[in-house]
């Protein structure tokens, strides 16, 4: 994956840009699908209003809608996107391999408003597991119907070593590197799973139907988080949610 990243003073704040090229399995209309309705699948459930001016994310506006090829949403209100005077999100797509594959650019700029920093190595962190997480979802999952389930810690998961207690809660061998298939444990049984992303910041795990994801977010000032992105027929995310949760607050608690 290319990689790219800015941070320069601003008289309102510090600016920031972080770019990134790679390419996707994938045709350009369906990984256009994924960034614009399929986001559950690999992100978070998102909306736009699918036309230049029409309403985006976090109270923002499309400025660019041309598909499959470019999307572009700008925020540019201070509460839109917390510690953030300006968010934009822009990603442009050319077909790749006779049009079986896709190359995406992605690139995210703003403002920081406080805490700079912190704020760019957070951003810079989360994009690059979320685009591998848009990665295996193309590779795996795409077009299929998702159930979304997200849950965070209590606040004892803010401690220094609250990962790595998520980490040894799961049963990963400390030496279990991305490609191993594990045995984790999971609320209600274990995953059968291969480790598909692993750092000292998040943890990816995908299954036949599912895909895993761990947020060691109390490296950047905030609880420990899960995703769940699950595909299988009989897929149940305020179940999900729940037994998380509860996983979670027993685990910190």
């Amino acid at each position: 994956m290319a990689a790219e990243g800015t941070g320069a003073a601003d008289g309102a704040g510090e600016a920031f840009e972080i770019v990134r090229e790679f390419e996707v399995e994938g045709t350009p209309a369906q990984l256009w699908a994924a960034l614009t309705t399929g986001t559950a699948g690999w992100l978070w459930p998102m909306e736009y209003e699918p036309r230049e001016g029409g309403a985006a994310p976090f109270g923002g506006t499309v400025t660019r809608w041309d598909p499959p090829h470019r999307l572009t949403a700008r925020v540019e209100d201070p509460d839109g996107v917390p510690g953030q005077t300006l968010s934009q999100l822009d990603h442009t797509i050319e077909p790749r391999d006779g049009g079986r594959r896709s190359l995406l650019r992605y690139a995210r700029s703003g403002i920081f408003t406080a805490g700079a920093d912190t704020r760019y190595e957070s951003a810079v962190r989360h994009a690059d597991f979320h685009l591998h997480t848009l990665g295996q979802y193309m590779a795996y999952f795409a077009g299929r119907t998702v159930a979304f389930s997200a849950v965070n810690g209590p606040l004892a998961s803010l401690a220094p070593d609250a990962f790595g207690r998520l980490a040894r809660a799961l049963g990963l061998p400390d030496d279990a590197t991305e490609g191993a298939r594990v045995r984790a444990q999971a609320p209600g049984g274990e995953l059968d799973a291969v480790i598909d992303f692993r750092s000292r910041y998040f943890i990816g795990l995908r299954t036949d139907e599912t895909l895993h994801r761990f947020f060691g977010r109390n490296h950047f000032g905030a609880p420990v988080g899960i995703s769940v992105h699950d595909f299988g027929a009989h897929a149940d995310a305020k179940g999900a949610e729940l037994a998380w949760q509860d996983w979670l607050d027993h685990l910190y608690g």
